[in-house]
Parts: C-alpha cells; sequence; structure tokens
C-alpha cells in the first residue's frame, strides 16, 4: 500500500538534547528512537496521526524507554537491531534485511553499524536519501565507544560515508556546536568548517536544529570522517595525542580527546 501523500519528517525533541524522529504522511506514522513516549504521543496528537511502527537502532535506554508506553496504545511492529537484548523488538534486524513499512510506502535498507554498541544498526532510505544513524554518526562528530573498538567504528562510518552526498543525516543528539568546537581544534585551516561553524551557530541563535546535515558536509568537516588527513595527523602528532600515522591510531586519538573535550 502506498501513501497518497509526500512522506516528511518531524524532530520531536526529547530530554536535553535528544531528537526522536517521526517519519509520516501527514496521516500515519513510524517513529525512531522513541527514549521517552510523551513527546511522542503529543506530536502524533497534535498532528492527528496514527503510529504503525517504531524503529530502534540500539538498546540504550535514551533511544528505547518509550517503547512500552507506546505499545500500550498502538500495536504495531517494533524493528530493531537482532545483535542487542530488546525485549519489545518483534522484527530483529541485521545489515542485508530490509525494513517495508506499507503504511508508508517506506522501505528501508538496513547497516550493521557497530562502534557505540556491539549490534548498533542504522536505517537507510535510499529512495528519499534518508539515513537514520542513532549515535553513531553525530553532526560533526560520531558516538563514544561504549562497547566496540575504533576498528569497527572506523568500518561502520565508512560504510554511512559511501553513501550519496546528498544523504540528509537524522542523527539522534543536538551536539553539533561542541563537535565542531572540537573539530576547529582539530583543523582550524579547513574553510568548509568555519562556514559551518558559522551557519550552525546561526541556526542555534534562533532556536533551530542543526540535523539534519548531509553525508557530503559530513565529509567535508566532520574530523572522525577525515582522520586520514594530513593536516589532522601532522594536528595530533604536534600536540602529542598521536606518536604515529597508522591511520587506527588516528582515529583512536581523536575519539580518545574528544571525550574530555571541553
Amino acid at each position: 500500500m502506498l501513501s497518497k501523500n509526500p512522506l516528511k519528517v518531524l524532530a520531536i525533541p526529547a530530554f536535553s538534547d535528544n531528537y526522536l524522529w517521526l517519519i509520516h504522511d501527514g496521516e500515519v506514522a513510524a517513529v525512531v528512537d522513541p527514549g521517552d513516549a510523551a513527546p511522542v504521543l503529543a506530536a502524533l496528537d497534535a498532528n492527528k496521526l496514527s503510529l504503525v511502527a517504531i524503529l530502534l537502532t540500539h538498546h540504550h535506554a535514551d533511544h528505547v524507554g518509550g517503547v512500552p508506553s507506546l505499545l500500550e496504545r498502538f500495536k504495531v511492529p517494533v524493528f530493531g537491531p537482532r545483535g542487542e537484548a530488546i525485549p519489545a523488538v518483534t522484527r530483529p534486524l541485521a545489515e542485508g534485511d530490509e525494513v517495508a513499512v506499507p503504511e508508508l510506502g517506506l522501505n528501508m535498507a538496513v547497516l550493521d553499524v557497530p562502534g557505540h554498541t556491539r549490534g548498533h544498526i542504522a536505517y537507510v532510505a535510499s529512495q528519499q536519501r534518508w539515513l537514520f544513524c542513532g549515535d553513531t554518526l553525530f553532526a560533526g562528530g560520531c558516538g563514544r565507544l561504549f562497547e566496540g573498538t575504533p576498528e569497527q567504528m572506523t568500518s561502520s562510518l565508512a560504510k554511512l560515508a559511501a553513501l550519496p552526498d546528498d544523504t540528509e543525516v537524522y542523527c539522534a543528539h543536538e551536539y553539533t556546536l561542541s563537535n565542531l568546537r572540537f573539530a576547529n581544534e582539530v583543523e582550524a585551516g579547513n574553510a568548509a568548517l568555519q562556514a559551518r561553524i558559522k551557519a550552525e551557530q546561526a541556526k542555534r541563535d534562533l532556536g533551530q536544529a542543526t540535523v539534519p546535515s548531509s553525508i557530503g558536509l559530513e565529509k567535508a568537516t566532520n574530523p572522525f570522517l577525515r582522520y586520514t588527513e594530513p593536516a589532522i595527523i601532522k594536528h595530533l602528532i604536534s600536540t602529542k595525542h598521536l606518536s604515529s600515522a597508522e591511520p587506527i591510531a588516528s582515529f583512536a586519538a581523536l575519539r580518545v580527546w574528544k571525550n574530555s573535550f571541553r
């Protein structure tokens, strides 16, 4: 069944800096990573939408905490990572699987993107050029390595960087300005980064979200996709965060530095 209306993505702010994503056609909706049910229910009611699916990227509470309450009201399928123990998941997924939400006419491919957690997945709607990547890739940054390794995260990020440049990146947190302050510390000579800092600051000054970004913008400005750039490696070595130019060591040094950067 195809939706009669074009699909849109609505950002639902939650907690202090989360975004919960509502994909809808004006009548029905699917929600991505509903860590809190209350703002999702409020958005559904305000827009007169009925929930038809829940999609989860990983097991952290700020991404799954609202699922039980949503299921009390809506008996819908719950898609989520096969490699993580999330009790509510009824459609476990791994790379190579396809997600179909027929009520929306929405089809998405699944990618395994471990690093932040061991079983983290991402959803790619190739027709719409949308990426829902949870806490793997952020605007200007990437997720902490709570369960995975630098090798896993660099492989995961490479998969996302290989998507078309105009793919919209729907990550799960408003961390952009903090991430870009770090990026500027790492690669101050990047003109594209300087332009982005001004543009994103202007959005926040107006109370606007800085996401979605795009894969092309991330490749041009995000140090965690640019960790092999000679200028970044040189800076890491000069600041004694890195002792060799080995790529994985460069990425790992960036991630460790970012963990304590203020």
